[in-house]
Order: structure tokens, then C-alpha cells, then sequence
């Protein structure tokens, strides 16, 4: 029987920036993931906001250019709205080649990764239990930790373009017949066309697929060549961080901790800030055996960061009609309307944060 201080099942971004940060205190890591290549199943849309591109060490030669503008269209897409940053809010990443970064800052620091391994491992004993393995989390429920509840479902397809005619621009399109609870978007940054819609699984009105195709076909605004260069797509939570992502034997990171905006499913930033968090309490937990080193980890405490946002999820998860999404863009017109949504889209907010004080000292 192997044993290790820590097993980190998921070697996406949150897993692999929680091994490597377990791994520089001291710890013998080991990340395990069942997929047998990390450029596969990718399911993120890979864009970093301007406090994540701010505050961590990105791969500059994995981001695309610099996105400040966005447009916001109701159905009919006709009169916009638009959103112009004086900061350069997005980019968007290769995701591919950021998780190959993160996947050596993980070795180089000591962790070992075992690709092609699923959960529970066979012949592996761990002292603790890192769970970093998506939305719908096999760790959360063997450690009877809480389980996302309310998901959406996403598609994207990306799309080579030889340039853009005016600015990188963030396209968002609130169709409720096409992306119930959620909307479409094409992000073109010049590089590529990022196409893409999600909304809830229970009032599609067909295969993603299909709604995909009919979404790009009425969106003419960024023309595409045919065949996309990659897809992706999966569950996204948006029920907000858990209550209970901590037990003695483990911990949930990610998507499985729920670490998600409840509106605008961002979660690459608050997936690296709560790996931080999480690591350090691991860390102090490890060291100490005291138990009550967990409540700094307390997803109920987390949740609460989230509580308007959950509010305006409800709202938007409540418009079921094109009639209703168009009366709503009257009000985003408005100077009120388009503050409230240039808050919400370039806002420089997140969580934790404040810092973890170390109970000991790191290795």
C-alpha cells in the first residue's frame, strides 16, 4: 500500500495549483486525474478576468489579447448595449497549454501526477483528500461533503479568425429560447472566435449541438470559417460555494466546491483563490492534526459573498420569454442599467479575501 499526505483527485487548474502549493510546504502530493491528456475535456472557457490576470502568474504566451469592450444584445439583437473598460478586462487563454504550465510548476515543486488514474485509487492510502474533480464531484459524495444542486450546461466551439475589424469585444446575447437561465456569447479577440451558450439543462429546447449551430447562424455580426479548432463543454454550478466543503479526511476546490459566480459563471479566478486558501489550511491542518483548523474553510462563510449575486441568478433564471428579455434591455439602456451591468462585468471583487493566518510555520 503507497501512502501520501495528500491525494488531489482532478488535475485541473484549482488541483494543480493546490498540489503544487502542498507540495512547496513540504508535503508528499500526489495528483491523480482519469483523463489520459490534459488538452482533452477541457470544459472551461478559459476567460481570466483583470484581478485574476492582476494577482497570479499567468502564462503570458497561453493569453490572447486584451479584451475592454462588451456588447450586450437582447433577442432580437437589435441596439445593443455597450460597455467600454478603460483597463484591459479579459483575455482569453489556451487553456491547453495553461494547464501544461500549471501541470510542471506542480512537478518542479514535487508533486508526482498520475494521468489515466480514477477515483478511489487502488493500492493509494491519503492522509487527506483534495477534491478537485468538477462539478459533479465523486470525492464531495465518498466524503459526504455537500454536492452542486443547480447546474447549467455549456457548449463552446472555437473558431480560427484571420483578425477583427475594430477592438477584441465580448459579444453576450440574452435569448431565453436559445440559453434558458444563462446566454450565448462570442468572444473574438482577433485570434480566435470563441462561440458558445449554456443555460438550464431543464428548459433547453433541444441537443446543445443544435441550439449552438441555430445561435452561430443568426449571429452575424463576426463571420467564421467552417470547422471549429476545439470543443468544449460540460456542467457549470452556479448554486454558489457549498456549505460544507471541509471534513477531517478532505476538502472540495473548484467547480466540486462550487466555486462559481452565480451570474456570470466566471470561476477560474475564485478556482485559484480558494486553492490558496485551502492549501494553506490543508497545510496548518497536516502539521498540527487540529481539527478545528478546518473552520477556515467554511463554505458558509464563502457563500455569503454571493448572496446578490445569487438574487440576480434568480432573476435571471425567472426570464422565459423573448418579450421579457427585450423590456429588460430598457432598463439596461438606462444610465442606472448600464452602471449596475459594468459593475457587475468589470468589477474588481472576489474571495477570500482576506488571508489565512498560519497557525505553524510551512516546511
Amino acid at each position: 500500500m503507497e501512502t501520501v499526505d495528500v491525494l488531489v483527485v482532478g488535475a485541473g487548474l484549482a488541483g494543480l495549483h493546490s498540489a503544487r502549493l502542498l507540495a512547496e510546504q513540504g508535503h508528499d502530493v500526489l495528483v491523480v486525474d482519469r483523463r489520459r491528456a490534459l488538452d482533452s475535456g477541457i470544459r472551461t472557457t478559459g476567460i481570466f478576468v483583470r484581478r485574476t490576470l492582476d494577482d497570479f502568474a499567468l502564462p503570458a504566451e497561453h493569453l490572447g489579447p486584451a479584451i475592454r469592450r462588451v456588447l450586450l444584445y437582447p433577442p432580437s439583437l437589435r441596439r445593443p448595449v455597450e460597455l467600454t473598460s478603460p483597463r484591459d478586462e479579459f483575455r482569453v487563454a489556451d487553456m491547453a497549454g495553461v494547464y501544461a504550465h500549471a501541470l510542471a510548476g506542480a512537478r518542479r515543486a514535487g508533486a508526482r501526477v498520475r494521468l489515466g488514474v480514477s477515483y478511489p485509487v487502488a493500492g493509494v492510502a491519503a492522509r487527506f483528500t483534495v477534491g478537485a474533480d468538477g462539478a459533479r464531484s465523486t470525492v464531495a459524495r465518498r466524503l459526504g461533503l455537500d454536492v452542486n444542486r443547480r447546474v447549467i450546461v455549456g457548449v463552446e466551439e472555437v473558431y480560427p479568425v484571420a483578425g477583427v475589424a475594430g477592438e477584441p469585444t465580448f459579444h453576450c446575447v440574452v435569448d431565453p429560447r436559445l440559453a434558458p437561465g444563462y446566454l450565448g456569447w462570442v468572444v473574438d479577440d482577433g485570434r480566435h472566435a470563441h462561440v458558445g451558450l449554456a443555460g438550464r439543462p431543464d428548459r433547453l429546447s433541444g441537443p446543445l449541438p443544435r441550439l449552438l449551430r441555430t445561435f452561430g447562424q443568426g449571429f452575424g455580426e463576426l463571420p467564421v470559417p467552417a470547422g471549429p479548432v476545439g470543443r468544449r463543454g460540460g456542467p457549470i454550478p452556479v448554486g454558489g460555494v457549498l456549505r460544507r466543503i471541509a471534513s477531517p479526511a478532505g476538502l472540495l476546490v473548484g467547480d466540486a466546491a462550487g466555486a462559481v459566480s452565480p451570474l456570470t459563471a466566471g470561476g477560474l479566478d475564485p478556482c485559484l483563490r480558494m486553492s490558496e486558501l485551502a492549501a494553506a489550511v490543508t497545510g496548518d491542518y497536516l502539521r498540527t492534526g487540529d481539527a478545528s483548523v478546518l473552520r477556515h474553510y467554511d463554505g458558509a462563510v464563502l457563500r455569503a459573498r454571493f448572496r446578490v449575486r445569487l438574487l440576480l441568478r434568480h432573476a435571471l433564471s425567472g426570464v422565459r420569454s423573448p418579450a421579457l428579455a427585450e423590456a429588460g434591455f430598457a432598463l439596461l439602456r438606462a444610465a442606472p442599467g448600464r452602471a449596475a451591468a459594468a459593475r457587475v462585468l468589470f468589477g474588481h471583487g472576489s474571495f477570500p479575501d482576506a488571508p489565512y493566518t498560519w497557525r505553524t510555520a510551512p516546511a
